[in-house]
């Protein structure tokens, strides 16, 4: 079994999209490790707050076609197959993490640059994952997130969203 970790994001309906988003990766992937929730202004754009988190699964599935399925998510709550990069979307769903691959092919980048750049992704996985080490630079999570520059953070925990298994 190989752990991988996804990002979840959404600023349309994400009210609605996060939790039907862990029903369908609960489906796939059975039982998650989920972190809190974190709220967090657009970046790259002008638009309303998305809603971050990340989980963990295990699965014996290559990472492609665990690539293929979060596609196919996204689909089933309305994401456009033709969404740009920096705009609104219904769900977000990104394989930052499976096990100590290290791949770049395409539209397929494992581990996502995200992890060390954007604090919406970094500290929902410090959380989830602290002890963790980055598969390229081997520091842990905590680690990265204790360090990370939180000058311009501009997110904060949804109260009420505490981590848990589903």
């Amino acid at each position: 079994m190989t752990k991988g970790f996804i990002s979840i994001g959404s600023n349309i309906d994400k009210e609605i999209n996060i939790p039907a988003s862990l029903k369908a990766l609960n489906e796939c992937f059975g039982q998650l490790s989920v972190s809190s929730i974190y709220e967090s202004e657009a970046v790259g754009f002008e638009g309303d707050t998305f809603y971050n988190l990340i989980v963990g699964f295990d699965s014996d599935l290559d990472v492609k076609t665990v690539a293929k399925q979060l596609r196919q998510i996204e689909l089933d709550h309305g994401r456009s197959r033709n969404s740009e990069k920096f705009s609104p979307r219904t769900l977000d769903l990104d394989l930052i993490l499976y096990g100590d691959v290290i791949i770049n092919d395409g539209r397929l980048q494992i581990p996502r640059d995200e992890i060390e750049r954007y604090a919406f992704v970094l500290e929902p996985l410090a959380e989830i994952a602290p002890t963790l080490k980055h598969p390229i630079s081997h520091l842990s999570y905590d680690n990265l997130w204790a360090n990370f520059d939180k000058s311009q953070l501009k997110q904060w925990r949804v109260p009420g969203s505490i981590p848990l298994t589903k």
